[in-house]
């Protein structure tokens, strides 16, 4: 990266370019070498300042922190306690815990939070996820950060962007921790998870204690299950081949009624019937919408269509993908008079916008990515209706999807590629898109560029091809009447995009 001198103005726009850290859907990312202390500093004084000049921070203000288990984490965690301290505020530092743990605390006391996760992505990268007082910050927010211009002391980072200063981070807090034990525990009818056998998937997640105390808290037998002291990057919509078979051999050696799991930073949930297979994340979400009564429901283009199909919910709202969209397609709904409005992501990701009244029990809202509400609500749901996770999947409308990504495949390069899809002539691109695919899948209906190219082909067949907005990936998504169809589609179309490189 070009070296900045550490007494000169900086530009954040210019610190992105030069760092490699840059902004995608869910806050900023990078190799976690590029991410310095004086990286993490800059973009941390930035975060704060634009909210003094919006006036959601004044001086003297908490701001509280926690990160995820990846080695580089504690440091960078050290530099945005310093760049708090520095921007007059209070660092608090919450711990290891999942990011709606850190989220929700502070969005209770009305102060903002930083998180340090690279969520699902390889342990050589991080990122840090910014939260107003309010909830997560948007697009816009994220636009005023990077327009900003920070000035930094000349004595508080060596050449390499390492700090010089003893760090700010003080002890652990608990507090948000239990806070969000409680969340639950106060939610749900107690011990309505007696009898219930579930297994804890814990590799490295930051919520493989929390989600082991909550359902034990609520009832169940929980048994504790691969529990990792290296870093272990589980993506919850492009699951590894090992974790489909470590589901699937637990699942025939104990009688558990599911197994449950999230990513790094605890906010993407996964979910296996009682066999040990895993459940989509959109599937997941629709039935934890089901269980929660929500009226409205906001969901990016890429999931699955049963939550159209189902006719259970008054009106669902199509986004881009990132929860950044899936927030603000929220408060344009509540802004329209919607109530009991939720959301989720193809990830497993679910959102609360409001207060979620059952049973006589208050669910607060939580404007961000949960991974524990999902689990819970799928269990409780199955509960009620007598049946097994399976069969309980089975009463959705029978569509399946599936995903996988290209690694290492640069964002410029997928951008090119798909320009061809997208020349805003609509029968140029359905040509393209049928030279493509067509071979493989037929005539096309129809394409949305809502958020990369979703192609719907004739026989009701989709195929969603989008660069990550997080890593160089390249994301195929693909929707049939069948599961086996959905894995043969994408194994079609990643065959096919491999000839892009």
């Amino acid at each position: 990266m070009t070296d900045i001198q550490a007494n000169e103005l900086l530009s954040i726009a210019a610190l992105m370019e030069s760092s490699g850290v840059k902004f995608g859907t869910s806050g900023a990312r990078g190799l976690a070498v590029d991410m310095t202390d004086r990286v993490c500093y800059a973009y941390t004084l930035a975060f704060l300042q634009a909210l003094e000049v919006n006036g959601d921070l004044t001086k003297g203000a908490q701001v509280a922190i926690a990160g995820d288990f990846r080695p580089s984490s504690p440091r960078i965690m050290a530099a945005v306690a310093l760049a708090a301290h520095d921007a007059g505020c209070e660092p608090i530092n919450c711990g290891f815990i999942p990011t709606p743990a850190v989220a929700s605390y502070a969005m209770g006391l009305g102060m903002p939070s930083v998180m340090v996760t690279g969520s699902h992505i390889p342990d050589d990268r991080n990122g840090i996820k910014f939260y107003k007082p309010a909830g997560e910050i948007l697009k816009s927010d994220e636009q005023a950060m990077t327009a900003r211009t920070v000035s930094i002391a000349a004595d508080l980072f060596d050449a390499d962007g390492n700090a010089l200063v003893e760090s700010r981070l003080p002890s652990v807090l608990e507090a948000a921790e239990r806070d969000y034990v409680k969340r639950y525990l106060d939610f749900f009818p107690k011990d309505c998870l007696s009898g219930r056998k579930v297994g804890v998937y814990q590799h490295s997640t930051v919520a493989r204690d929390v989600l082991v105390e909550i359902l034990q808290g609520l009832g169940a037998e929980v048994a504790c299950l691969g529990r990792s002291i290296k870093f272990i990057p589980v993506d919850t919509e492009a699951i590894r081949p090992e974790d489909v078979k470590l589901a699937a051999d637990w699942g025939k050696e104990y009688d558990f009624d599911c197994i449950v799991s999230a990513d790094g930073d605890g906010d993407r949930p996964l979910v296996s019937d009682e066999n040990g297979v895993w459940l989509r994340g959109d599937v997941a979400g629709v039935l934890c919408a089901r269980y929660l009564q929500a009226n409205c429901v906001a969901t990016p283009v890429s999931c699955n269509s049963a939550v159209e199909k189902s006719n259970w919910f008054d009106r669902v709202d199509r986004t881009r993908i990132g929860s950044p969209f899936v927030i603000a397609a929220m408060d344009a709904a509540i802004a329209d008079g919607a109530n009991s409005v939720v959301g989720y992501e193809a990830n497993g990701g679910f959102l609360t916008a409001t207060d979620i009244e059952l049973g006589g029990r208050t669910l607060r809202a939580l404007p961000t990515r949960d991974a524990v509400i999902v689990p819970l609500a799928i269990l409780m749901l199955a509960q009620e209706a007598n049946l097994t996770v399976s069969a309980l999947q089975a009463t959705l409308p029978q569509r399946f999807t599936y995903s996988d990504r290209l690694k290492e495949f640069p964002t410029e390069l997928s951008q090119s590629r798909l320009a061809a899809l997208n020349t805003g002539n609509v029968s140029n691109d359905i040509a393209a898109a049928e030279a493509l695919l067509g071979e493989a899948f037929g005539s096309v209906a129809s394409i949305d560029t809502t958020d990369g190219i979703r192609i719907t082909f004739e026989s009701e067949e989709v195929a969603h091809l989008r660069p990550s907005g997080n890593a160089p990936e390249l994301r195929c998504y693909n929707e049939a009447g069948n599961d086996a169809r959905a894995v043969e589609m994408n194994q079609t179309c990643m065959a096919i995009l491999q000839s892009w490189r």
